[in-house]
């Protein structure tokens, strides 16, 4: 089979890595990369010997895949005119700026005949990946994602920024409609919320809460879940978890079995290309498609949107109106 011809649109400190992986992933040829900032993108293309080009268009002819790696905000209208051009995309995720804009490209993307995946790199979490199996009913879940301050990324909320990915992994899990969400959040350093909770109450019964900070002392990443028969520990960050097992035990009573799991270690990010490069080969559905990038762009903006109606505090202590929705 030849190789997929790809081009990776912004190379800074996403899309640096994503051009790495292809170059060095066998079945796909890095033709080029694109960045506004000229020296960004020559030094990039000077590593992986391939073409660098200030406009992005100017490799859509050339290619059969792309990723998308830019801001946010541009991610629509980039990404749209790859669709339409045929070409097959992978979006950071989130993969809109608003959930109007997610659906559209979903829908173009589908009027193409084209695969759209969506880069919630956390499906891709070894950790994650081992235990996925072992979760089947789940009741309570607690998702705790903190980093400490950088500049990056803080020109969106950290909703969007961080609380995403364990919004896509919730919705992937519990697999019901959300029927209320409650949210509240703070800025701190930056325009945007710096910290954010959320619960969210599934049709199902599931009842799951959030908690993303980027302003924190330290770094977790954790993911929590509770079912009738056990529960499930993830630490992401570590790419180790726990799963524990009710069982009966000698006396009559039941008690917990456990069971200490270790990811194999591969770099999600070469198991998420490799997954976007199958779908382009073989037309089956990406591991993370567009519809369900939207599902969890659609429950963030809930949730900032319930931010929002709780009155977020800006920096120096003002604050916007308090009434409880």
């Amino acid at each position: 089979m030849k190789d997929v011809r790809v081009a990776v649109i912004g190379v800074g400190s996403l899309g640096q890595h994503h051009a790495r992986v292809y170059a060095e992933t066998d079945g796909a040829r890095l033709v080029g990369v694109a960045d506004v900032d000229e020296a960004r993108g020559a030094a990039v293309a000077g590593k992986h010997g391939c073409r660098a080009a200030v406009d992005y268009r100017m490799l859509i002819g050339e290619v059969d895949a792309v990723s998308v790696a830019v801001p946010t905000l541009l991610h629509h209208d980039i990404a749209k005119a790859c669709l339409e051009a045929g070409l097959h995309v992978l979006v950071e995720k989130p993969l809109a700026a608003t959930v109007e804009q997610a659906r559209d490209l979903v829908a173009a993307a589908m009027r193409r005949g084209v695969t759209l995946q969506v880069g919630h790199i956390e499906r891709f979490n070894s950790a994650f990946r081992a235990t996925r199996g072992a979760i089947k009913a789940p009741a309570l879940v607690e998702c705790r994602r903190w980093a400490p301050f950088t500049s990056r990324g803080a020109d969106v909320d950290v909703v969007l920024d961080l609380m995403i990915h364990d919004l896509d992994l919730v919705l992937g899990m519990v697999g019901a409609p959300v029927q209320d969400v409650q949210a509240s959040g703070l800025s701190i350093l930056s325009p945007t919320t710096d910290v954010a909770q959320a619960r969210v109450v599934f049709r199902n019964g599931c009842i799951a809460t959030f908690s993303a900070s980027r302003v924190a002392e330290s770094k977790i990443r954790e993911l929590r879940v509770y079912e009738p028969e056990g529960f499930v520990v993830i630490d992401l960050a570590g790419q180790t978890a726990v799963v524990g097992r009710r069982a009966m035990g000698t006396s009559g009573s039941h008690e917990l079995l456990t069971e200490q799991v270790r990811g194999d270690g591969r770099e999600p990010l070469k198991l998420e290309l490799e997954a976007f490069l199958d779908s382009v080969r073989t037309g089956a559905p990406p591991l993370v498609s567009g519809k369900e990038g939207a599902a969890a762009l659609e429950l963030a903006c809930a949730i900032m949107a319930g931010v929002a109606r709780h009155g977020r505090r800006e920096p120096g202590g003002t604050a916007g109106p308090h009434h409880h929705g």
